[in-house]
C-alpha cells in the first residue's frame, strides 16, 4: 500500500463562495482532519497562528497552519488546496483567493511549498491557481519539480 500523497485530490476544494477568514481557516483545518493528517485540536492551533502572525504570502495566497505547540496534534504531513474565486478579506487590505492549509511536524511539505513559490513567481500560473475549475490542474501546478 502506497503512502497517502501530501496533497490528495480529495483535499482540493474549488469554486467556494466567500466566507469569513475564521470560517475559511476552520474549513482548511477540517480538510486536514478529514484527510487523517491532524486531530481536530489542530484547528485551534491554526486559528491561534493567524492571531500571532498573518499566513498571507502574496499573490492572493495564504498558507494557514498551526502553531509550533499544536504540532502534537499532527498525525502525518498533508496539504489542502481551497479556492475562493470571490476572495476572502485577509485583513490589512489583503485578499486571499487560494488557501493552502498545512499539517506538518517535519519538512515533508517543503517540496510542494517550493513548487508553490515557483507558481507564484509566474503571474499566469498564479492566476490559473486562482481561477481553475480542474483538480488535476491544481495537482499538476503544485507537483514538486523533478530536477
Amino acid at each position: 500500500m502506497s503512502p497517502e500523497p501530501i496533497l490528495a485530490p480529495q483535499s482540493v476544494r474549488l469554486g467556494l463562495p466567500p466566507t469569513s477568514k475564521e470560517d475559511a481557516i476552520r474549513l482548511c483545518g477540517q480538510i486536514l482532519v478529514d484527510a487523517g493528517a491532524a486531530a481536530p485540536a489542530y484547528i485551534d492551533g491554526m486559528l491561534a497562528r493567524e492571531q500571532q502572525i498573518s499566513t498571507f504570502l502574496g499573490e492572493g495566497v495564504a498558507i494557514p497552519h498551526g502553531t509550533n505547540e499544536s504540532r502534537e496534534h499532527i498525525v502525518r504531513a498533508a496539504l489542502g488546496f481551497v479556492q475562493f474565486p470571490g476572495g476572502i478579506d485577509w485583513g490589512s487590505g489583503k485578499t486571499a483567493y487560494v488557501l493552502i492549509p498545512i499539517a506538518s511536524a517535519t519538512d515533508e511539505h517543503v517540496s510542494i511549498l517550493a513548487a508553490l513559490a515557483e507558481v507564484l513567481m509566474d503571474s499566469d500560473s498564479a492566476e490559473r491557481l486562482r481561477t481553475t475549475s480542474s483538480v488535476d490542474e491544481v495537482l499538476t501546478l503544485l507537483a514538486p519539480s523533478e530536477d
